[in-house]
C-alpha cells in the first residue's frame, strides 16, 4: 500500500478534471465559430431568390421572341447579368437581343422583371434557358414553344 502513495506518476483526478472541461470549452468554440462564418457566408448568398413565373413565346410582325418574367423572392435585390437560351442544356447560347423591363435589368426583392429575347422559335420544341446575375445565382429551367 506504501508504494502506491509514493508513486508519482499520472496526473491527480482534478487535474484530469480540468483538463477534460478546457478540451471541452475549447471544441466548443470553435464549432460556434465555424457555425456563425457559415451561417453568415450562406444568409448573404442567399439574399436573391428568382425563380421563373411565365415564359410566352410570341410574335410581332416577323420578328419571334421570347417573353420570360422572373420573380424574386428573396430579401435581397438581383443585378441579371446573361441570359443563356438553347434547345439541350448542354448546347446553351448566350443572348445578346435581350432587352429588360424595367431596363436596369434588376429584379428588386418582391419584385418582377420581364426579359425579352429576339429569338427564332419552333413550335413544340422544348427549349432550355439559364440566367445568371452579377451575384453568381443561376436560374436554369425549360419551357416548351
Amino acid at each position: 500500500m506504501k508504494r502506491m502513495i509514493k508513486s508519482k506518476k499520472g496526473i491527480s483526478p482534478i487535474l484530469a478534471t480540468l483538463l477534460l472541461i478546457v478540451i471541452a470549452v475549447a471544441a466548443v468554440i470553435v464549432t460556434y465559430a465555424w457555425v456563425i462564418t457559415f451561417t453568415e457566408s450562406t444568409t448573404s448568398n442567399a439574399g436573391a431568390l428568382l425563380k421563373h413565373e411565365n415564359v410566352r413565346f410570341d410574335v410581332d410582325g416577323s420578328t419571334e421572341y421570347v417573353e420570360i418574367v422572373v420573380r424574386n423572392t428573396g430579401i435581397g435585390d438581383a443585378q441579371v447579368d446573361t441570359v443563356y437560351m438553347g434547345t439541350s442544356s448542354s448546347n446553351l447560347q448566350t443572348q445578346s437581343g435581350v432587352t429588360y423591363s424595367p431596363t436596369s435589368g434588376i429584379v428588386a426583392a418582391g419584385d418582377t422583371l420581364t426579359i425579352t429575347v429576339e429569338h427564332d422559335w419552333d413550335d413544340g420544341t422544348t427549349y432550355y434557358f439559364k440566367i445568371t446575375t452579377e451575384e453568381g445565382f443561376e436560374l436554369p429551367f425549360t419551357k416548351e414553344a
